[in-house]
């Protein structure tokens, strides 16, 4: 396909989970280091790109386990955004929450920790936008 010829934007997507402990209340977020498209990423939601091959949620769901090691189940998307320090990355965010495996940081993860939902902008160097921080904060 020649990309030149559309006159309008073609993004990277990006499938991320907001992974919600009811009990706990708290989201989990990763540690990661060194990302290739966002330089200025440090903390995270799990998630990543999507192949052609796979619905975007069974994608998402693969690279939660790789990422956290844990299983998750889908239970809405929440919102989608471009980011303001890379306007063709396009970022799909869905409510998920946990229901099997062990935690632990894999995958471009150097860390992964469960926090309350009001800490994220204690962790966040990027942008995190005010439907996504509405959303947050009602799940307190």
């Amino acid at each position: 396909m020649d990309w030149n010829k559309f006159d309008r934007g073609i993004f990277l997507v990006n499938v991320l989970a907001i992974i919600y402990n009811p009990e706990t209340k708290k989201i989990l977020v990763g540690h990661r280091e060194n990302d290739p498209y966002i330089p200025a990423i440090s903390w995270t939601f799990p998630g990543g790109r999507p192949a052609y091959d796979k619905d975007l949620e069974d994608y998402l769901k693969q690279e939660v386990k790789g990422k956290t090691g844990l299983e998750v189940e889908i239970k809405k998307m929440i919102f989608a955004k471009t980011y303001p320090e890379k306007r063709d990355f396009l970022s799909i965010y869905y409510h998920c929450e946990a229901i099997d495996g062990d935690l632990r940081a894999g995958e471009k993860f150097t860390e992964v920790k469960w926090i309350s939902p009001a800490e994220v902008n204690n962790y966040f160097t990027t942008s995190i936008h005010p439907v996504i921080a509405n959303y947050l904060k009602d799940l307190e």
